[in-house]
């Protein structure tokens, strides 16, 4: 029997990510474990994987105990469980994961995999960070099998910097879209009108959603800085989501006279419906690696509206949504006006963008390539696979 350990430093990204490909290689015969921050208390988590382990790491990077107590438990779990893979994802558990397992995996270790959710260095990042990040990374490779990346900037960057070599970089579309789950034929015209009730809007409103955790890179202030420039009487702001930020984005609304026409929503399971109700989701974000919330949008045939990023440029290019510089609050306002002005063309972007999520973006369609890429790390494949 074949085993897998997925480590990520936090539950959520296996709840959110993961847990398709968890199904897939148990339904193939595969052990299929899982170690992560909270991971025993993750209720969607347990019952997809054969064993969870809890790791006491932090996403902060400075946290004395990502590097006190996790590689010690790290190689106690994959000692335990002779695992023929490991496959990291995030920062810091890719990090720490890889750091701990550096010399086992030249001795009959497992093999190591690391998915890169987006570099942390990047096009437009401070020189110093980007020079960090990079040296991270360079070296983290020694320590590595096989790296996948998200998008076309990383995949040149994984080439250019020689992180790996060539042919053990495989590029795929991320981690990928269920395009049955987020299927515009799935949302009913009912269920529409009882979302937008729930906001306080009704039908022949207009409305705008951003999907993203209350944090700096994410760029809230600057939906709601163009939102308050638009001169559409019906439109509305809804903002998905928790984090450090909200209590700051909810006194910058109130100071920029719009309370009344944006709502916070908080955490919520029903982003399919939210998505589904707009005109448009939003993403002005400073940085992404492949943004799930764009992908999601576009499956279920909502147009988008993001940053001129790696990722995000991706998603939007064919003509599946607009772009705008980073900051570019008037560009920002000037791309929902389009969108409520033009929506018939809005609707045709969406169109564009669910044909192409169903495409290679699809989650089926990811799952295949991890399945290539797992035969050909335990070497029982075809040739290197061409994606």
């Amino acid at each position: 029997m074949s085993s897998v350990l997925f480590v990520t430093t936090v539950s959520r990204t296996l709840r959110a990510f993961l847990l398709p490909f968890a199904q897939h290689f148990r339904a193939q015969g595969w052990r299929v474990d899982a170690a992560a921050s909270g991971v025993s208390e993750c209720d969607d988590c347990r019952p997809v994987f054969d064993n969870v382990y809890d790791i006491e790491w932090s996403r902060d990077p400075k946290n004395p105990a990502n590097f006190l107590h996790a590689p010690r438990t790290i190689r106690e779990i994959v000692e335990r469980g002779e695992y023929d893979i490991v496959h990291v994802h995030t920062p810091i558990a890719a990090f720490v994961t890889r750091y701990a397992l550096r010399k086992s995996r030249n001795h009959g270790g497992p093999k190591i995999i690391y998915t890169a959710h987006g570099f942390h260095f990047h096009k437009g990042g401070p020189a110093l960070t980007n020079g960090v990040f990079l040296g991270i990374e360079r070296l983290a490779g020694h320590w590595t099998d096989y790296l996948v990346v998200m998008n076309e900037d990383d995949h040149e960057a994984a080439h250019r910097y020689r992180i790996l070599p060539g042919e053990r970089i495989h590029y795929m579309h991320g981690i990928g879209v269920d395009t049955e789950l987020f299927s515009p034929d799935r949302i009913s015209d009912e269920e529409v009108s009882r979302v937008r009730a729930e906001i306080g809007i009704g039908n022949a409103e207009l409305l705008f959603l951003m999907v993203g955790e209350f944090i700096p890179r994410k760029r809230h202030h600057d939906a709601l800085e163009a939102f308050a420039r638009l001169k559409h009487s019906q439109a509305h702001l809804a903002l998905a989501g928790r984090g450090p930020l909200r209590a700051d984005m909810e006194t910058l609304a109130d100071r920029l006279g719009i309370t009344h026409k944006v709502h916070f929503l908080g955490y919520r399971r029903d982003i399919p419906r939210l998505i589904r109700s707009s005109q448009a989701v939003l993403l002005p974000s400073a940085q992404e690696g492949l943004p799930r919330s764009a992908m999601e949008a576009l499956s279920l045939g909502v147009p988008v509206i993001g940053s001129d990023i790696r990722g995000t440029r991706d998603l939007l290019a064919d003509n599946c949504g607009l772009l705008m510089r980073v900051g570019d609050i008037d560009g920002l306002a000037e791309a929902m006006t389009w969108i409520l002005e033009h929506p018939d063309e809005a609707r045709a972007m969406g169109q564009r963008g669910r044909i192409k999520m169903k495409g290679e973006y699809d989650t089926r369609n990811i799952v295949k390539l991890h399945a290539q890429l797992y035969a050909d790390a335990l070497g029982v494949g075809h040739a290197h696979a061409k994606v």
